[in-house]
């Protein structure tokens, strides 16, 4: 009998998914909710669900932190240490005692990127004061009493992916948040490192001018489809699962379209089975603004306006559609960064070529369990994700030029 080849399984190394968003928080009567007791369990935690206006062109955009205790347990908080230099030491794993949580003594010792930092206040000479916690329980309470509504802030973190009921869903796991700077800009951006095949650009929408984008984000699971991940317990923490997830990408209909075909190639196509290709791309969220332009403008409104009855502006205004329902993820290009010593770096695209072969990615835990019901969607949807390859499209046809 032959040897069937085992799969290695998936990794995420040199993977990037977080977020920064510069803007107003918007804090309403819903925006905390502390010392919440779960009704399944002793589990008492405390939630903010924050939206920051980051301007008409992005919206209002979700963020949330969210973190408890069990009222009868013991509770730890899973830390890990520093090295000689400082950084984090990944390897240096522990627990700390949860009533340990605020003490210096131990708190000296554990590696920055365990703790969450809030600075939204200034001391007597207007230099910001960090707060920084261990928990995500502590930091809401924090935030509760000292963020402000309109307090122009700048929020940093973590994007986290969960697939429930055949879609793909997107959460905003903050990890700073400082006072916005008097330099910085209003933004709503992300860093997205996907794994891109052949299939993963769609027909493009002409109307909107965009080219949908699937590709599959890494997430680790310890059940999936009623399989269980951790072998038992054998695999900590469970296993990587590839999400197939929509984006767009937005072109210019003006531009010469050989051009636009180079570069939705270049960034999109992987030539043999999954490139792994980190992107730059921003969030456009309810309560974002399409704006009107005097093109956009009816005959009738252009004759209000020549009558005196409107001027230009005013019926810009009233022509504008505040697009409150979208939630967009629009990529705009592969990330550039400089890598190699100091003094010596030199620019580089994120993108590893042939990272997984499409065999890699047909795992058997992504199959639903044969004791789960019949009736169940797919945690994933493929079918409905109509992609293009190199064999059956016409790019020139695909953008009506």
């Amino acid at each position: 009998m032959a040897k069937v080849k085992e799969k290695k399984p998936l990794e995420k190394k040199n993977w990037v998914q977080n977020f920064i968003l510069i803007g107003k928080a918007c804090i309403s009567d819903y925006t905390f909710k502390l010392d919440e007791h779960s009704e399944k369990s002793d589990w008492i935690y405390n939630v903010m669900n924050l939206n920051v206006d980051c301007g008409e062109k992005y919206g209002r955009i979700s963020c949330e932190l969210n973190g408890g205790y069990g009222a009868g347990r013991d509770n730890v908080c899973y830390v890990h240490g520093k090295k000689d230099d400082n950084t984090d030491d990944f390897d240096n794993r522990y627990t700390l005692d949860w009533d340990d949580r605020f003490k210096e003594e131990y708190l000296k010792d554990i590696g920055d990127l365990c703790f969450i930092n809030i600075g939204i206040e200034k001391d007597t000479k207007g230099n910001t004061v960090v707060s920084k916690f261990l928990q995500p329980y502590d930091a809401v309470k924090y935030l509760s009493d000292y963020l402000t509504d309109d307090m122009e802030i700048k929020v940093r973190g973590q994007l986290r992916y969960s697939a429930y009921q055949g879609n793909v869903h997107v959460k905003k796991t903050i990890n700073s948040i400082y006072l916005k700077k008097d330099n910085e800009k209003y933004t709503a951006a992300f860093t997205q490192t996907l794994l891109i095949d052949k299939y993963s650009v769609g027909k493009p929408d002409k109307d909107k001018c965009v080219f949908p984008i699937t590709g599959c984000v890494l997430e680790k699971f310890k059940e999936y489809n009623g399989n269980d991940l951790t072998e038992g317990g054998k695999v900590k923490g469970g296993k990587f699962v590839p999400l197939r997830k929509g984006f767009e990408y937005e072109y210019d209909p003006s531009a010469d379209p050989e051009r636009i075909k180079k570069g939705v190639t270049l960034a999109f196509k992987a030539k043999k089975g999954y490139s792994q290709i980190t992107y730059e791309g921003v969030f456009v969220e309810g309560g974002a603004v399409v704006q009107a332009t005097e093109a956009d403008l009816t005959d009738e409104i252009k004759e209000l306006i020549t009558a005196g009855l409107y001027n230009l502006d005013e019926a810009l205004a009233k022509c504008t559609e505040n697009k409150g329902k979208e939630r967009r993820m629009i990529i705009k290009r592969p990330l550039i960064k400089m890598v190699g010593e100091e003094g010596s770096k030199v620019p580089q695209v994120q993108v590893t070529e042939q990272k997984y072969s499409e065999e890699d990615l047909q795992l058997d835990y992504l199959v639903a369990h044969e004791d789960e019901d019949e009736d169940i969607e797919e945690d994933v949807d493929i079918e409905d994700q109509e992609g293009t390859s190199d064999e059956d499209e016409d790019w020139m046809k695909q953008l009506g030029m």
